[in-house]
């Protein structure tokens, strides 16, 4: 009986969504796209970004560490296409920082489009002043190790959310949305209908049209709230 070959820990090449998605993605909130998306891709809100006014859109570069080591990150940065958003499991750990400044400053220059870390930055000021989109669970002053082995780009748990390698990976101010690559082009024309309906509902409330949502009275009927044929 033949066996599958394992796969290596570094995958150095890998589908990636298409550069039109990611410029039409870039144009909608990650809130948009987690909605269209079936209200779920949303990572836990403990990965926030350094400013609020970082945002980014790309597809992932994922990364798997062991907690409070960083040679698998240096490894992406090695690979990483411009455009890649690299994504890291860190384990959740708050221990010692996976990235700073030096490495912000790499990403950067090679025209990373931004970092999301299951775990520790630091050096948070200098990353704000630059404006590089970092998007951390927490921040910490002690620096990491650099010799334990990892995997690049395969599927990793970041935040709660599982990210293949060459997901469409969207942050901005309210944390980070991620995606499934096959899945993305579909997601855009709903994200259209959906700023639209949105719009609307808005404009209906400031005009005084429509101050509560036309849905309300029956969801509180299937809910058991009100009885049939009963209005609030």
């Amino acid at each position: 009986m033949s066996q599958t070959p394992a796969l290596p820990d570094v995958i150095r090449d890998f589908e990636r969504v298409p550069a039109d998605v990611v410029a039409q993605a870039a144009q909608f909130p990650s809130s948009i796209l987690a909605d269209v998306a079936g209200r779920r891709g949303a990572l836990h809100g403990r990965i926030a970004p350094l400013a609020s006014s970082m945002k980014f859109a790309g597809p992932a570069l994922t990364v798997e560490v062991r907690p409070g080591d960083n040679l698998m990150i240096h490894a992406a940065l090695a690979l990483a296409k411009p455009g890649d958003v690299i994504v890291v499991d860190g384990k959740g750990d708050l221990s010692a920082a996976l990235m700073g400044e030096i490495m912000c400053q790499q990403a950067a220059a090679l025209g990373v489009a931004g970092v999301v870390i299951d775990g520790a930055a630091r050096d948070s000021e200098a990353i704000r002043e630059m404006g590089f989109p970092m998007y951390a669970a927490g921040l910490n002053p002690n620096g990491p190790t650099k010799g334990v082995s990892g995997r690049l780009n395969h599927p990793v748990s970041v935040g709660g959310v599982t990210v293949n390698p060459g997901d469409l990976v969207v942050g901005d101010a309210d944390g980070v949305t991620v995606i499934e690559r096959d899945k993305a082009a579909s997601m855009l024309p709903l994200a259209v209908e959906k700023v639209a309906a949105e719009t609307k509902r808005i404009a209906d409330i400031k005009s005084r049209k429509a101050l509560r949502p036309g849905w309300l009275d029956d969801a509180l009927r299937a809910a058991g709230v009100l009885k049939a044929g009963e209005s609030l």
